[in-house]
């Protein structure tokens, strides 16, 4: 994890230690689930002008999966979809040391006794390679923790995405992407867990 990563991962976790701030209490949100939500509004995501950037292609993402209604009026919304974001390209440095060394002794000697010497000779060879290798390397991040949540504050649903980038897709897409695929993830589990409970309620 580099200390771009480390950094964001801070802010997040102080942000997520503030309870989300106290509002008028309504009873028609207290039984809401994540099956009940028809209609989403986004907020403005923390992380400045990256973030708003990556608001306008997660509200782009969620809208294509034909799931939701999409408002720009919170009031309107059954939920409210907060959180930060941030969406950075940046260079990143490598440094290589490579090196290859070898060494071989070379001289005369005899053997034998002083009437039958046998002479020989050895030869000696050294070589040495050094290479250093400096490179730089554009890279694009995007990180994104999101929750949904419904009017009272209570969380429905919450993600944490992020993205180098994909093949067809920069990083802030991707990661607008993958949020909205969870979702519909989990929305599906929901789903299915929702039907199973009427027929294994009557069961011993």
């Amino acid at each position: 994890m580099n200390r771009r990563h480390t950094q964001f991962a801070a802010v997040l976790a102080i942000l997520c230690a503030f309870p989300a701030a106290p509002q008028q209490a309504d009873p028609d949100s207290r039984s809401i689930t994540l099956l009940d939500v028809k209609r989403i509004y986004v907020a403005q995501l923390v992380g400045g002008v990256e973030a708003d950037v990556l608001r306008e292609l997660i509200i782009a993402s969620i809208d294509s999966t034909k799931l939701f209604m999409l408002t720009d009026n919170p009031d309107r919304a059954d939920a409210i979809l907060k959180g930060a974001a941030d969406d950075k390209a940046f260079i990143d440095s490598y440094d290589i040391d490579d090196g290859v060394n070898t060494r071989q002794n070379g001289g005369k000697y005899s053997s034998g006794s002083s009437s039958s010497r046998s002479p020989g000779a050895y030869l000696g060879l050294s070589a040495g390679d050094h290479e250093s290798v400096h490179t730089k390397e554009r890279k694009h991040e995007a990180y994104a923790t999101v929750r949904l949540c419904n009017k009272d504050g209570d969380v429905l649903w919450s993600t944490t995405q992020e993205s180098l980038g994909g093949k067809f897709r920069g990083a802030g897409a991707e990661v607008a992407a993958k949020i909205a695929h969870q979702l519909t993830i989990d929305l599906d589990k929901a789903r299915r867990v929702a039907l199973a409970v009427p027929a294994t309620s009557g069961q011993p």
